[in-house]
């Protein structure tokens, strides 16, 4: 889920910028999966480091991340050693190794609590789980840890490039998880279950941060339709009110108008909005 990638890349380099301490280049492709790993051998930290910033510039994520692993191993608790773990981040990041990508933001977050570079390794560590949220069908464990840790960003470096991305994505997040609640609530609507999609519906509707997001409009279509189908007409008119005011314009207040004028309970507020085929109706899925 990267939407907005190039912007953070963009980021990135200018962390890379910062710690690095020479910028060569070196062309060549990246490794296999079944190289040899980094023999132990005792070596100036800065020709350590430096080859693996070559293997960095090169794409070869895999070796510049033995050749950092290595300066960590050598020199713990240094200058070289911090630098190097903010070097794995990127590089575990660029690779998709999401876990190991944590792991080592969590690692610097530990050892360098208060460093400038803090900031970075909580942002990191969020995006990788916002990265792996999967479609509103699966469990959204990495959408609830990615929401957690960019509000974690947010709050304690307001102001800051890391927070107004946040800040987008949490959005996003929301949009995601209120998906999966619209997405269960039309599931119990199929299997005839009608109290616990309203449930589901009311969910999306009462939530805050829900109620910004692109599904409130269908959970309260989705509320007339329930509310109608088992007889309560006036929560249906309530609901149909609360979405002709809110979104007049929608294709969804239209569906609900119609709904309503069928049942003898024409709202005050015409639509605005064209109603769509009769495909938009059903309950997908």
């Amino acid at each position: 889920m990267r939407s907005s990638l190039p912007a953070f890349k963009f980021r990135a380099g200018l962390i890379l910028a910062t710690v690095a301490v020479s910028a060569l280049t070196l062309s060549a492709c990246n490794g296999g999966a079944n190289r040899p790993r980094l023999a132990y051998e005792e070596r100036p930290v800065e020709a350590l480091y430096n080859t693996g910033y070559q293997r960095l510039q090169s794409k070869r994520w895999a070796d510049a991340i033995d050749y950092f692993q290595e300066v960590e191993r050598q020199h713990p608790y240094s200058e070289w050693s911090r630098r190097a773990i903010l070097m794995q981040i990127y590089a575990y990041y660029q690779n998709n190794n999401y876990a190991e990508a944590i792991a080592a933001s969590d690692r610097f977050i530990q050892l360098f609590p208060g460093n400038p570079s803090a900031p970075y390794a909580f942002y990191m560590k969020a995006l990788c789980n916002f990265e792996q949220i999967t479609d509103v069908g699966r469990d959204q464990g990495y959408a609830q840890a990615a929401l957690n840790g960019l509000r974690d960003v947010q709050r304690r470096y307001p102001g800051t490039s890391y927070a107004l991305d946040a800040t987008v994505k949490i959005d996003m997040v929301n949009d995601q998880l209120a998906g999966k609640e619209m997405a269960i609530g039309r599931y119990y609507q199929r299997a005839g279950q009608p109290l616990a999609a309203i449930n589901r519906y009311k969910a999306v509707i009462d939530n805050e941060a829900y109620q910004r997001t692109s599904h409130t409009p269908e959970a309260l279509y989705r509320l007339v339709e329930v509310n109608l189908s088992l007889g309560l007409t006036e929560e249906a008119t309530r609901n149909g009110a609360v979405l002709g005011f809110n979104y007049p314009g929608s294709p969804w207040y239209a569906e609900a108008y119609a709904l309503l004028s069928e049942d003898g309970r024409q709202p005050d507020v015409a639509p605005t909005g064209q109603r769509e085929s009769w495909l938009r109706r059903i309950i997908p899925g």
